[in-house]
């Protein structure tokens, strides 16, 4: 891939995740720096004007209505961020650390954050060098931004605090040594231009969509492999039904989904059979999903305004020089969109386990019990059908929205805040359980269809069953199923079954 380049406007979630998890290089866009530079001069024009201006000359949250001298501006800023590195919890992957280091880079390139192009450009260096702060996972409120977070990022800039470097943990200022690079000393609202903003809410929810948009198409595949094991009828899915209720994402899988079961001879053989309806979750699917990839959707525009805006507190003016203090730090967009994703993959994830206890159930889908090839003497998938309900089980209990709870802070002068941290954490964790249950469900239902054999589903699908069979044997007899699911999970992430579905953009 060629380097990407950061101008604050117009950075993807798709990039993001470039960045993250295939090291894309970054470098700024130098035809924004005139602007960047004018946000700093406001700064400055209004410290010589000594005008009274929060987080410059001021204290913080409750603290605002102190004074502070012009010579002590610059331990103001080193102190706010020592002082707010105090997060708790395991820390974040590195992935998520990589995400977090440019959306921050992308976001202090808006003028009116007003911080200079050389610390952004040190953000940049450290993705290059793959220097990656430590940042622990807890301590954001997700209202005046992330500061926790975002202020061990910051720590690591000034060279304090710990990062990964080369693969073992070590000190920041050791690693920058290590690579010829400079701590950065903090000017005039410095310190708080990177610990404030929505940064590690947009990082980890974009990496949250790319990942539940895979799950989504996967989802479709395994829906396709369970109606056929369990002869079912793609007449729900019929064009006319999705023209008379026509939600896009709704019509868009319905088609993808007929596409991938066009001339099954398996959807031949039992025509004239004397069943009328399927199940819920058989004829529903397409509405479901459908729905869940309208939310991705969403989500995915919500999160790009996100990654491009100014979130940081107070912003600048340089056309008139005034510096405006605001709520733009308030994490309440991405928190709804990170909640509402989170919803719509516990979705996906529960009507996948519903057509799994149909595969094992023998009086449901009239094959083997468990799938088992000698059932009694084995018991086949049984226990993968459990995993499947723990996992949808966990994902209801974390589906709660986070975005409903507040917690004042800070002498309440930060009396409302969003969770939106915790919501695209939620957010991404319910879709890695997604991930492991639609993985499951293709296991199940590739071997439900193994037990129609000799017929034959239709070319999309013998593509997907080719791709499986090539590391994944049918059942022989029981065997331990977990290392059959990693490497299920592992396919899925190859994207090898969508390119042999053949219906997907």
């Amino acid at each position: 891939m060629k380097p990407l380049l950061l101008n604050g406007k117009t950075l993807t979630a798709r990039e993001v995740d470039d960045v993250a998890r295939a090291h894309r290089s970054v470098r700024l866009d130098k035809s924004v720096k005139a602007e960047v530079d004018a946000g700093v001069a406001c700064v400055r024009d209004a410290i010589a004007a000594k005008k009274t201006v929060y987080g410059i000359d001021t204290g913080f949250g409750e603290l605002a209505s102190v004074s502070i001298g012009e010579s002590d501006l610059a331990a103001l800023q080193r102190n706010l961020v020592r002082s707010h590195a105090a997060a708790a919890g395991d820390p974040l992957p590195i992935e998520e650390v990589r995400a977090i280091l440019v959306t921050k880079a992308n976001g202090l390139l808006r003028q009116e954050e007003g911080v200079r192009w050389e610390v952004i450009e040190l953000l940049t260096q450290f993705l290059e060098h793959e220097i990656h702060p430590v940042i622990p996972s807890i301590g954001s409120l997700g209202a005046s931004g992330d500061l926790a977070q975002l202020a061990h990022l910051a720590l690591a800039l000034i060279g304090e605090g710990d990062v990964v470097f080369e693969g073992r943990l070590q000190k920041a200022s050791d690693a920058m040594k290590s690579e010829k690079l400079k701590p950065v000393v903090l000017g005039p609202k410095e310190g708080l231009g990177l610990i404030n903003g929505t940064q590690c809410i947009s990082a980890v929810l974009s990496l949250a969509l790319r990942r539940a948009r895979q799950v989504v198409e996967h989802a479709e595949i395994a829906t396709v492999l369970s109606t056929e094991a369990l002869r079912g009828t793609d007449e729900a899915w019929d064009v006319r039904l999705f023209d008379a209720r026509p939600h896009p994402g709704n019509r868009a899988v319905a088609s993808r989904l007929r596409a991938m079961m066009r001339e099954s001879g398996i959807r031949s053989s039992h025509l004239n059979c004397g069943r009328v309806q399927d199940a819920y979750s058989v004829r529903c699917a397409p509405v479901v999903l459908g729905s869940a990839s309208a939310v991705i959707e969403r989500s995915r525009e919500t999160v790009e305004i996100e990654l491009n805006a100014a979130t940081g507190n107070p912003l600048c003016d340089p056309a008139t020089g005034d510096i405006l203090s605001g709520g733009n730090f308030h994490g309440e967009p991405v928190a709804f969109a990170a909640d509402f994703l989170a919803i719509a993959l516990c979705e996906v994830g529960s009507i996948a386990e519903r057509r799994m206890a149909r595969l094992v159930d023998p009086k449901l889908s009239e094959l083997p019990a468990y799938l088992a090839v000698k059932p009694g003497l084995e018991s086949g998938y049984m226990i993968a059908h459990y995993t499947a309900a723990a996992l949808v089980s966990e994902n209801k209990v974390s589906s709660f929205p986070a975005s409903v709870d507040s917690i004042p802070t800070s002498g309440n002068q930060e009396d409302h805040v969003s969770m939106g941290f915790h919501a695209a954490r939620k957010a991404r964790d319910i879709g890695n359980r997604v991930e492991q249950i639609v993985a499951l469900e293709l296991l199940l239902a590739a071997q439900g269809i193994e037990y129609l054999r000799p017929l034959e589903s239709s070319a999309s699908i013998e593509g997907v069953m080719s791709v499986i069979r090539k590391r994944i044997p049918p059942l022989a007899g029981d065997r331990p199923v977990s290392p059959d699911l990693r490497t299920m999970v592992e396919i899925m992430r190859s994207n090898e079954l969508v390119e042999a579905a053949g219906v997907h953009d």
